[in-house]
This record gives structure tokens, C-alpha cells and sequence, in this order.
């Protein structure tokens, strides 16, 4: 499909057919990415270790600040890319995309250098317990040579999806979760790697998935990755910033938000730690179908809102937010009964984990539901370019609240303030997104601007 008639397929069929089209390779390659995230603590899980398994929890956030780093860029450059190409502007969308693939190597690279001269203080400072460290240390290592090409294939992904080209992107993600899960019983147990299997098989795949999407790009008839336009880095930057801090606040918070909850959990042991990793991989999972929706949602009013068509926009918007919540509903009154089998699943027989970890579980189910709402309207805002109301919320869930949460009610509650932390967090973040979008949304078209 040439971009002219990409354009016209974006900005003139109806919106709830397009948002599914866009959206149904995403929620495969968000369910499939949650799956292969599962799948190291699940088989790492069967070496019997809480302390093993507390390992892959705690490198959780190393492995979010990479995520982080990527979505900057990918999301930066990819949102900038869909409101050009909505208007016509096929250049500055080509200077964007060799931008944001290029940052996205250099951040890499600094990650990785950076953390392997550091890696036991950043250990430490992820929430490691003594008995944790010495798998934590084995685990990063992987993950942090990998960190280059993960943060650049990242990029590749979003600027493919994007553009409108949700298959290709999917096909990259999901052959490297695919390969990542079947290589992760091979790494640990065949060749008695232990959890540093589960990291080599993780780095791998990635490796695999970044060649694919390489091949992609090229295919899919996107938005070409032109070298010579890096030199226009200085200029394309505050785009690139405007567009990708919502999704590096979000995804840095993530990463914060672990390292204080292992934190918190710490002074209950490692079975409080392993739960609560548990509870994380899960709740990931399950919101994870509704993440991939409300990307589908981004190219459609990434173009139209770049071509000025406000129904569009507005129509498409309501429609991803009942399709979101709906789901957020089943899949929270699913985990809220299923909760004890759930968690049993990584942690078979260990009665502390699963007593701790389901109750957890359980508290965050019932404020699922309210989650969809949040999503739509921070990936609403960042998509049309609105920075600081798609930046506080996106801190809002993770950071602004859940932080302050994790730290103040255990000091009354004790462990039980741990659990609950989430959940108070989400009913805050729902209110703080009504009023954001009352306040804001109107602003989007009053002053509006590609």
C-alpha cells in the first residue's frame, strides 16, 4: 500500500473498523510479549529458588528503564511520524524516523557500558537481598549487552505501527517472544544455565526480533531509514521529546515503582519479594490486551488528528475506552476468582507465596476496570502531541501515586500496605484522568496545532 492511499484508508474509513484492524496484531504482540515476560519467572520458578525467582523481579526494572529508553524514542519519533504523514509532511517524518532509531542505539550503548561497570550497586539498588544477589548479578549481565538492539528494536516497532503497519510489527515481536519461550527450558535446565538461561534466552530473541524488524521496515513500504538525516538530530529533538516523555516517565516509574515495592516487600522476606514479582508479571499480562488496544487506537488518531477531524478523533476515543474497560472487567473478575491458582502456577506448593501474592492479586482486580480509562486518555494525549497532560498521567499510576503508597501504608499496615499499594494507586489515577480530560481535551482543538 503506497502512503497516499495508507492516507486516505486512515483519515476516510469508518474508525471502529480501522482501530481493530490496527489493534489486533498489537494485542497479539502485547499478549505474546507478556507471555514470554511470564515465561522466565515461570521456569525459573521450577529451580525451587525464591530467591531465584525474586531475581527476575528485581531486574524487572533494569529491564524498564531499557523499556523506557525505547519507548522514548520509538513512541517520539512514531507519534510525530503518524500526525506528518496525516498532513502530508513526508520528509520531516523520514528525518524523524533515522532520528529516533539512531538515539535509540547511542541510549543503548550508554546502558549498557554504564551498567555493567556498576552492576552490583545497581543490584543493590533494585531492591537486591543478599541471598538475591548472586542471581540478580547473573541475570542483568544478559540483558544488559543486549540493551543496544532492544532499545532499537523497540523503535522500529512503533514506528512501523505507528505508520499504520501493525502486521509487520507484530511479526517482529512475536517471533522473538515465541523463540524466547522456547529457549528458556533449553538455557536452564538443558544446558544447567540456571537463571542466567532465562536472561540468555531473553537477549537472543530480542537479537532475532530486531533483525526481523529490520527486514520489515523494508517491506512494508514505511517510511525509510535515511542516515543522512541524523545530522538533523538538534532539530527534530523536541519533537522526538514531546512525543516520547509521556511513554519515559511512564516506563521509568515502572521501573522505580518495582525497585520501591521490592523495597517494601524486602523486610517480609523473599517469599513477600517473589509475590510480589508474581502479582507484577500477572497484572502486566492482563492489562496488557488493553495496552495493545489503545495502540491500535494511536494511528488512527495520530492521522486524523494531524488532518484536523475532531469527529474522527472524538468518536474513535469513546470507542476505545468502552471497548478498554469492558474487557479490564472480565479480565478482573476472572483473576479474582482464579487468583490462588494463578499465582500457584509459578510457585507450586510454596502456601507463603501463594497466600501473599493472591490477596494482592485480588486487591488490584478490583481496580482494574478503572485502568482503561487512564490508558485512553494518556496514549489520547500523547498522540496529538498534548506533553504535560499525557506526562501526568502516565506518572500518575506508577509514580505520583503507587510510590508514596508503597512507602507510607506499610509503615502502618505492614505487609498488608504493600498489597493494597496498587489499587489505591489506580482509584487515584481514575480520578486524576477525569479531571484531565475535562479540562484538557476541549484545549486540543482550541488551540490546535500538527
Amino acid at each position: 500500500m503506497t502512503q497516499t492511499e495508507k492516507q486516505k484508508m486512515m483519515l476516510t474509513a469508518p474508525v471502529e473498523g480501522l482501530i481493530c484492524r490496527m489493534a489486533v496484531p498489537t494485542i497479539i504482540s502485547m499478549l505474546i510479549t507478556a507471555l514470554y515476560n511470564m515465561a522466565d519467572t515461570y521456569f525459573v520458578g521450577k529451580l525451587g529458588s525464591n530467591a531465584a525467582t525474586g531475581a527476575v523481579g528485581v531486574a524487572l526494572p533494569l529491564m524498564a528503564i531499557i523499556q523506557a529508553t525505547g519507548f522514548f524514542f520509538g513512541h517520539g519519533s512514531g507519534n510525530s511520524i503518524s500526525r506528518h504523514l496525516g498532513a502530508g509532511d513526508v520528509e520531516d517524518a523520514e528525518k524523524l524516523a533515522a532520528c529516533g532509531f539512531a538515539g535509540a542505539i547511542g541510549a543503548g550503548l550508554i546502558i549498557c557500558v554504564l551498567g555493567q561497570l556498576l552492576i552490583e550497586p545497581l543490584a543493590r539498588l533494585l531492591g537486591s537481598t543478599e541471598t538475591i544477589l548472586p542471581y540478580a548479578k547473573e541475570y542483568m549481565r544478559y540483558i544488559l549487552f543486549a540493551a543496544p538492539y532492544m532499545t532499537a528494536a523497540l523503535v522500529l516497532n512503533n514506528q512501523l505501527r505507528l505508520q499504520g503497519n501493525a502486521n509487520f510489527a507484530m511479526i517482529g515481536i512475536t517471533s522473538g517472544a515465541v523463540l524466547n519461550v522456547a529457549l528458556d527450558p533449553l538455557f536452564i535446565f538443558t544446558f544447567d544455565m540456571g537463571v542466567a538461561g532465562a536472561a540468555a534466552a531473553t537477549a537472543l530473541s530480542q537479537l532475532v526480533s530486531f533483525v526481523i524488524l529490520l527486514w520489515a521496515l523494508k517491506r512494508a513500504g514505511c517510511v525509510p531509514l535515511r542516515f543522512r538525516y541524523v545530522r538533523c538530530m538538534p532539530s527534530v529533538m523536541g519533537q522526538i521529546f514531546g512525543g516520547g516523555l509521556p511513554s519515559l516517565v511512564r516506563q521509568g516509574l515502572a521501573s522505580l515503582s518495582v525497585m520501591m515495592l521490592n523495597r517494601a516487600a524486602g523486610p517480609y522476606g523473599d517469599a513477600a519479594i517473589a509475590a510480589m514479582s508474581i502479582v507484577g508479571r500477572i497484572s502486566q499480562f492482563a492489562g496488557s490486551a488493553v495496552i495493545g488496544f489503545g495502540q491500535g487506537f494511536q494511528p488512527v488518531c495520530g492521522f486524523n488528528y494531524g488532518a484536523g477531524k475532531r469527529e474522527r478523533v472524538e468518536k474513535a476515543f469513546w470507542f476505545g475506552v468502552k471497548v478498554a474497560s469492558a474487557v479490564l472487567l472480565v479480565t478482573a473478575v476472572v483473576g479474582f476468582v482464579l487468583s490462588d491458582r494463578l499465582i500457584a502456577l509459578f510457585r507450586q506448593g510454596d502456601a507463603e507465596v501463594i497466600a501473599i501474592g493472591s490477596f494482592a492479586l485480588r486487591c488490584q482486580c478490583v481496580t482494574l476496570p478503572l485502568v482503561g480509562w487512564v490508558i485512553m486518555n494518556n496514549m489520547m494525549f500523547q498522540t496529538c502531541g498534548y506533553t504535560s497532560p499525557a506526562s501526568l498521567l502516565a506518572a500518575a499510576r506508577q509514580g505520583l501515586f503507587f510510590i508514596p503508597a508503597v512507602m507510607l501504608l506499610p509503615l502502618p499496615l505492614g505487609l498488608l500496605g504493600v498489597q493494597i499499594s496498587q489499587s489505591i494507586s489506580d482509584l487515584l489515577a481514575f480520578a486524576l484522568a477525569v479531571y484531565m480530560y475535562k479540562k484538557y481535551e476541549p484545549r486540543m482543538w482550541e488551540m490546535y496545532k500538527v
